[in-house]
């Protein structure tokens, strides 16, 4: 058996909210788009990573994501990422800190998705 992607699926009330967040903050690219049909829905990629993001109001108040993005460069995403964006800076781990279990880390949020950059 063998696995090649795990790809969330993450749901907006305004789709074009999650494409600011992950397309013009993190560098995620349109790579299916059906974002101006009557259910907007467009599959997001970026180094072999993808994201399903939804436009669906009543599963977007049922469903908070959290989740870890793994890069080899945290320094350089936190720089850019800071200087672009900082209004998804999350007020918790608005800067890259050394954590207990010896990852570095920080996290960016919106009103709908936490996401924690980490470095190993």
């Amino acid at each position: 058996m063998t696995y090649e992607i795990l790809a969330p699926n993450v749901y907006y009330t305004d789709i074009n909210d999650g494409l600011k967040f992950f397309v013009d903050c993190l560098g995620f690219s349109i790579g299916h788009n059906e974002i101006k049909s009557k259910e907007p829905f467009c599959v997001l990629e970026k180094d072999g990573l993808q994201i399903y993001l939804f436009e669906h109001a009543s599963l977007a108040g049922e469903h908070n994501p959290e989740f870890r993005i793994v890069t080899k460069n945290i320094d350089d995403v936190y720089a850019k990422v800071s200087k672009s964006h900082p209004e998804y800076l999350h007020p918790n781990l608005s800067k890259v800190t050394l954590r207990p279990w010896t990852a570095r880390e920080f996290a960016l949020r919106d009103h709908q998705v936490c996401v924690i950059l980490q470095e190993w």
